[in-house]
């Protein structure tokens, strides 16, 4: 007795949750609400970094799209930069790319060095932060861009900050800006499948004597809607006898919700040029067993390079055949470790 009790129970919260849910399908669409048993879940859509080290660091390999990026660091540590790669390897795609510059420094030239198509790249220079942010909204809501990148956090300044007097005291209105924003931003994001990179910028937080003094521009908000935070710092300058031609830079994946997070990645950022391939090739050729380092000489396949790591990116550089075939060996071995 007390059985057939138990089972029409379980039948009658059966029947009621269908219901429920045909009534929220039919307000919401369909989709809006599933059993994770009904469906296999598919495998996270990316967007390459443009660095093989970091796409691997990420481990999905690139950036999530329907996601939220935020790309953080000092001042010219190559912030800029990882975001222009994106938007190159994005067209690359074929995929449509937006790029809101709030700090009003978007330089066409060097984006095209980095590979850009800047005929087909729409850009938006907002008066301010909620002009800004409504653009992206409205942006991400057509769904027919594939990645959005906004620069800078920092320079989204609101409404009423620029219409006040200097010295006016805005005690909070950004980050109220940025967190509604969000709330808004988040959930269309992910609907359209849009990879969003926030850029931001790092501040000191007054009289704090144990720990780490820096933070982010813009408040919390960004800290938790952000599926991934990118850590970018320059570790050393590279030089070309007394010339700074570039920097070596290593970022670390703080925050990821796709893959385990606090893995780091390191790579050349070369001055006019971007993120250095060929030098990756060498390194990470090294790394995996697939170039042959004996002292300063350099070999393939038995074959020597050249001496010294220099003359090696060159004779790679000027060999695109052998370029293209080590960087097909190198992501072969990084997919055969991660199995």
């Amino acid at each position: 007795m007390a059985k057939e009790e138990t089972t029409s129970a379980a039948e009658g919260k059966l029947k009621a949750l269908q219901a429920a849910m045909s009534k929220i399908e039919k307000d919401f669409g369909k989709g809006s609400i599933m059993r994770m048993g009904d469906e296999q879940i598919e495998q996270v859509e990316v967007i390459p970094t443009g660095s093989v080290a970091l796409d691997t660091a990420l481990g999905v390999g690139g950036y999530p799209r329907g996601r939220i990026i935020e790309i953080y660091g000092p001042e010219s540590s190559g912030k800029t930069t990882l975001a222009i790669h994106a938007i190159a390897e994005a067209q690359k795609q074929g995929g449509i790319a937006a790029f809101i510059d709030a700090e009003h420094a978007f330089d066409r030239f060097y984006a095209e060095k980095l590979g850009v198509d800047v005929d087909n790249l729409w850009i938006s220079q907002p008066d301010n932060g909620e002009q800004a942010l409504e653009i992206a909204d409205q942006l991400i809501r057509s769904s027919a861009i594939d990645i959005l990148v906004v620069d800078s956090v920092a320079a989204l300044t609101p409404k009423k900050e620029i219409e006040g007097d200097m010295g006016d005291s805005a005690v909070g209105l950004q980050a109220r800006l940025m967190s509604q924003a969000l709330r808004k931003l988040t959930s269309t994001i992910a609907k359209t499948n849009t990879c969003c990179i926030f850029i931001n910028q790092l501040r000191e937080k007054i009289g704090i004597m144990f720990g780490n003094p820096e933070t982010t521009t813009g408040g919390n908000a960004l800290k938790f809607y952000s599926s991934v935070r990118l850590d970018i710092r320059r570790v050393t300058s590279i030089k070309d006898g007394d010339q700074v031609i570039g920097n070596q830079v290593r970022v670390k994946i703080v925050k990821n919700k796709v893959a385990p997070p606090f893995r780091k990645a390191e790579f050349e950022i070369t001055f006019g040029e971007g993120i250095s391939k060929i030098g990756e090739i060498v390194d990470l050729g090294v790394q995996y067993g697939i170039i042959q380092k004996s002292g300063s000489w350099f070999s393939y396949n038995g074959t020597k390079l050249a001496q010294g790591r220099d003359a090696t990116k060159a004779m790679i550089k000027d060999n695109p055949e052998l370029a293209e075939e080590l960087e097909g060996l190198i992501k072969n071995a990084i997919i055969e470790q991660t199995k």
